[in-house]
């Protein structure tokens, strides 16, 4: 009978741990690798990564609020200039 693979478990140590791990797991989910019950367990860890992400990017945010002075400007998409969005 084939090793299913091992889903991590707890909190990723960073950011770019819980990037790498998501990326890792939907390349297997793609790709048809797993068993049912391990996808639906790297689901739930995907699930789990993005929730997690998704703090660490509003925290950041929070961060550079408070250094800006709570004036966040947008960045300037390619082809814009001054922030100004052709028309």
């Amino acid at each position: 009978m084939p090793t299913q693979p091992s889903i991590a478990t707890g909190q990723p140590a960073s950011f770019e741990e819980a990037m790498a791990e998501l990326e890792n797991l939907v390349s297997q989910m793609e790709a048809g690798e797993l068993p049912l019950e391990a996808s639906v367990a790297a689901y739930k860890r995907g699930s789990e990564l993005v929730k997690f992400c998704a703090s660490q990017l509003e925290r950041v945010e929070g961060q550079v609020k408070v250094l800006e002075g709570d004036m966040l400007k947008p960045f300037p998409l390619d082809g814009e200039e001054d922030g100004e969005a052709d028309l």
